[in-house]
């Protein structure tokens, strides 16, 4: 029997946009309380608007950057009574900077990268689950990448970032054995969000050509697969989704038609 997310409080950071914003749609609809979290509130406020429309959803809005430990720790511990039961927490915030040689890329690039995919990660997870295994219940979801699997040329410290999403799945399920607190981590290849024109600091030309010809996998894609893992009966967890578009079989290998 699957699990109803009906009035089950959900975290999702990175809400604001793409893959997060796809989870906060698709958990709405399911009948989920919301705690969007991001760095852009206009956009969060603007979710949420919708989200009041369409499926008259519960939501909370936090103005958070995960890359400081701080300001999550003290948003987390300062959510009001009725959302301080988190049932399930989407690690999706996430980033990666441009295309250059390990040995001669920006370390300021390397920083932000480590800060958010890895360091907020765990800063979130950290202000979460303990009260998840207090309450004996919780799922957390974890976003990584094909690149944790695979590394190609250029992406060779956002690879890393996200092998340790993978390692840091796998450890804090070990941790939690013996808990009913699961633990997933989804993999996806290509998605078409404004990953990689954050990337590429804005520039669309560079970020388009990303998915020439193609056809990727949308947010929508993965906030259903993600669903789908959170809704399975409480015995089941899925540990771990690999997902690629059917257009590429791995990193180096994409079809694209030509125009």
């Amino acid at each position: 029997m699957t699990l109803s997310l009906r009035n089950q409080c959900v975290l999702i950071t990175g809400a604001s946009s793409g893959i997060g914003k796809s989870c906060a749609q698709f958990f709405a609809q399911a009948g989920a309380r919301l705690i969007l979290a991001a760095r852009r509130k206009d956009k969060l406020q603007t979710l949420s608007d919708d989200l009041q429309k369409q499926y008259q959803t519960q939501t909370l809005l936090l103005c958070v950057d995960v890359q400081d430990f701080q300001t999550v720790t003290t948003a987390i511990e300062g959510l009001p009574t009725e959302w301080k039961a988190i049932d399930v927490l989407i690690n999706n915030a996430g980033l990666s900077r441009g295309l250059d040689k390990q040995y001669d890329s920006p370390i300021q690039d390397w920083e932000e990268m480590i800060d958010t995919n890895i360091k907020g990660l765990l800063y979130v997870t950290r202000a979460v689950v303990p009260g998840m295994v207090e309450r004996d219940r919780g799922h957390v979801v974890n976003i990584g990448s094909i690149a944790a699997r695979q590394t190609y040329p250029g992406g060779s410290v956002y690879c890393a970032t996200k092998a340790a999403v993978k390692s840091l799945s796998e450890g804090l399920k070990i941790d939690l054995l013996g808990t009913p607190v699961r633990v997933t981590n989804i993999e996806p290849g290509l998605v078409e969000t404004e990953f990689s024109n954050v990337r590429f600091r804005g520039d669309d030309g560079k970020a388009n050509s990303v998915y020439t010809g193609m056809m990727p996998l949308t947010p929508d894609d993965i906030a259903d697969t993600i669903l789908f893992a959170v809704t399975r009966p409480a015995h089941v967890n899925i540990s771990e989704i690999f997902v690629m578009p059917t257009d590429q079989s791995s990193v180096a290998h994409v079809h694209r038609r030509t125009v």
